[in-house]
């Protein structure tokens, strides 16, 4: 990686961010996780003094290099980076695979779904026969596995079978216990999909 090693300050609470990435004087306040109303559903607020601070949306200085709208993965910090320019970036905290589903690789993102219908892969379901029920999708809705937002990355070969979403289970966020996919708490998803185009370049560490 192309970062240099940053300490950040102590008002962080000794939380540890992937190198070369501070804060610059974000106020944790101004990152909103309260109820929002969103396309008929109410998404709950979220507890954000549960939350990790490291892993609330801040942002943060970054030198890497890319290009302003590039996306970057780091799956060993759980953090998300979207790049804004001008030595910035947008972090996110993130919830991954579990051993044996990571990836990592880059993609681009091909498609951008509000409130998506989940279908679970055939793998998934033989996994666990119970999830039979939803082989031909289902629908949005608050309990839905990909949240409120679901952005698909492809590269050459086609769909990836990864997503970037969102998750009404917020305490996953930090955490390894995905089948796979990223996942981002839902106010966050919101948030970085608002932001992302299609066509952004994904590079997963």
């Amino acid at each position: 990686m192309r970062f240099k090693t940053i300490v950040l300050a102590a008002g962080l609470m000794g939380a540890t961010a992937l190198a070369g990435c501070s804060t610059i004087g974000f106020n944790y306040s101004t990152a909103s996780y309260s109820s929002v109303s969103d396309a008929g559903y109410v998404l709950p607020a979220i507890p954000r003094t549960k939350v990790p601070p490291q892993f609330l949306r801040q942002e943060v200085r970054y030198d890497g290099g890319e290009t302003p709208g590039t996306i970057i993965v780091d799956t060993q910090t759980k953090f998300l980076y979207f790049v804004l320019g001008g030595g910035k970036a947008m972090r996110y905290g993130i919830g991954v695979g579990k051993e044996g589903f990571e990836w990592n690789g880059s993609a681009r993102i091909a498609l951008k779904r509000e409130w998506p219908t989940w279908t679970p892969p055939s793998e998934m379901i033989k996994r666990k026969p119970e999830l039979a029920e939803f082989r031909n999708g289902m629908g949005p809705g608050l309990q839905n596995p990909l949240g409120a937002r679901a952005l698909y990355l492809f590269n050459k070969g086609g769909d990836t079978g990864y997503r970037l979403h969102g998750t009404p289970e917020w305490w996953s966020i930090g955490k390894a216990m995905s089948s796979g996919c990223i996942r981002l708490m839902n106010q966050d998803i919101i948030d970085l999909y608002s932001r992302a185009e299609v066509g952004a370049k994904v590079i997963v560490r």
